[in-house]
């Protein structure tokens, strides 16, 4: 077991882990934390993507063909390893991120947890589809052959950390654990956002990887770098998938050179969402000021910096005033909060002009933000006017509300039409609006990966029917998830055997 929980202070060495060994390059670059000393890091470079790819492929020959114990325990030996670094992870995280130390606590928690289920998940072994169709030497006017299947792991895997969730979305995050349980060794691409927080991950991970004597190429870390850094690595020929959480313009680009390469590969990415909410008459009118309430308090739930953030409310124009000024007071008390990063919170100003720039859009709450800071912003338009204005449903990535009121349903269900791909939408509903849902539910599945009654999206959670994806922009493959067990699949693909003698089938299939 790992030790007790570390409390001494994390001093980051800077360097890449690559094959088991930590790596130092010339050129660094230095972390712009939000608060606490700033550390020098050394940049990555397409050579180290390089020799992180053919180690994870050398890697593969034996981790991939690993027992589902052997890949549970390791899945599990991380999750104790990251505990073990606790105290240290929130103290540089808090530093680097500025998210609060509650925050970094329950992502951690919620990191080591998703480990803990996929390790339970693939001792189970339902992920693996097995099927069996027995031979039928007598059948006419063709005899049956012994046909077998099961799904097999793809080969090394690249994985890029997120800006807004440095631990379960980045080093040993769903994408990580995801693809090694799957049984496929992995080269993540660290963000530059919190190296820190990448590198005590990484540790944990590489301290695992030792305890459990597997091959030191089942796991690297590259920090930092440009463009090209992460361009080497989607392209490098042992790469046979690629897992992304991040913008519209850098996961598009990836995904693009993915497509392109002489070998196209799967390109994971989750990509961008405004995931709106249709408030329906009838739970207006019992309840608008609650739901005004809680959206306010989903919106600007860290800082609005959710994929999940529920950015636009769809209601009826003779409720929209009231629901409107509900909204307006609850997020006036909200006080000005920390973003990741300077460059998020350029994003959000920019995106906040653009949505006071377009056409009928009124102001309902706006404050200016400087630097880093970022403050609730609320604007409202007519239906008629959003439909066809494709830049009011871009997403602004920060706690910025839109209200889109409609006359009645009909215009309701075209609005909802209106939109593209999504990872959440949300009905608000009571029992009296369940003809009109019914009208609605068809229109949103097809829109969004989940759909919820009467709740919040910016709660995702890890379990075996949660979907977080949906049709592009949301995500580059409306047939996978990013969260939850089915998120291993994406990894996976599906091999027959056919008349194989039971001594030479994989020991999964005997």
């Amino acid at each position: 077991m790992a030790t007790s929980e570390m409390t001494a202070v994390f001093a980051p060495h800077g360097k890449h882990l690559i094959a088991g060994e930590w790596v130092g390059t010339e050129q660094t670059f230095r972390s712009e934390p939000a608060s606490g000393p700033a550390h020098d890091f050394s940049v990555g470079t397409p050579d180290l993507v390089d020799r992180a790819c053919e180690a994870a492929e050398a890697a593969f020959w034996s981790y991939g063909y690993t027992t589902r114990e052997e890949r549970a325990a390791f899945l599990e030996a991380i999750a104790d390893e990251i505990e073990a670094r606790g105290a240290a992870i929130t103290e540089i995280g808090t530093q680097e991120t500025g998210l609060p130390a509650a925050r970094l606590e329950g992502e951690r928690g919620r990191t080591t947890g998703q480990l803990r289920l996929f390790a339970f998940h693939i001792r189970e072994g339902e992920y693996l589809d097995r099927r069996h169709d027995k031979a039928l030497p007598d059948r006419k006017p063709l005899p049956r052959p012994d046909i077998r299947m099961m799904q097999r792991p793809v080969g090394p895997v690249a994985v890029f950390g997120a800006s807004n969730f440095p631990l379960a979305f980045s080093t040993a995050g769903g994408d990580t654990a995801a693809a090694l349980a799957a049984g496929c060794p992995v080269v993540v691409k660290g963000h530059s956002a919190h190296p820190g927080t990448g590198e005590i991950v990484a540790e944990a991970v590489q301290a695992a990887r030792e305890r459990l004597g597997l091959h030191p190429g089942v796991f690297s870390l590259v920090q930092g770098g440009n463009r090209k850094v992460g361009e080497a690595l989607v392209t490098h020929p042992r790469i046979k998938a690629v897992g992304f959480t991040g913008s519209l313009g850098g996961g598009r680009a990836l995904f693009d050179l993915c497509a392109a390469r002489p070998e196209p590969i799967p390109f994971f990415g989750e990509l961008g969402s405004v995931n709106p909410m249709f408030l329906l008459p009838e739970a207006v009118a019992a309840r608008g000021d609650a739901i005004a309430e809680g959206w306010a308090g989903s919106l600007t739930m860290g800082a609005g910096q959710f994929c999940t953030n529920p950015g636009i409310a769809v209601v009826r124009a003779d409720q929209a005033q009231g629901f409107a000024e509900a909204t307006k007071a609850a997020l006036a008390k909200v006080g000005t909060q920390v973003m990741l990063t300077d460059g998020i919170a350029k994003a959000y100003r920019d995106g906040t002009a653009r949505i006071a720039g377009g056409t009928g859009v009124r102001e309902l709450l706006t404050t200016t933000c400087d630097q880093r800071q970022a403050s609730p912003q609320l604007f409202i338009v007519q239906g008629s006017d959003w439909v066809g204005n494709h830049a009011l449903a871009e997403e602004v990535f920060g706690p910025l509300g839109l209200v889109v009121t409609v006359a009645d349903e009909d215009e309701m269900i075209a609005v909802a039409k209106s939109f593209e791909g999504q990872l959440t939408a949300t009905l608000h509903m009571d029992a009296g609006d369940a003809a009109l849902a019914r009208r609605l539910l068809p229109v949103l599945e097809r829109k969004a990966g989940r759909v919820l009654a009467n709740g919040f999206p910016t709660g995702v959670e890890v379990s075996d029917a949660m979907v977080h994806g949906g049709p592009y922009p949301a995500s580059t493959n409306f047939g996978a998830t990013s969260v939850g067990t089915m998120s291993i699949r994406r990894f996976l693909r599906p091999v027959s055997y056919q008349n194989i003698p039971e001594g030479v089938l994989p020991d999964d299939l005997n």
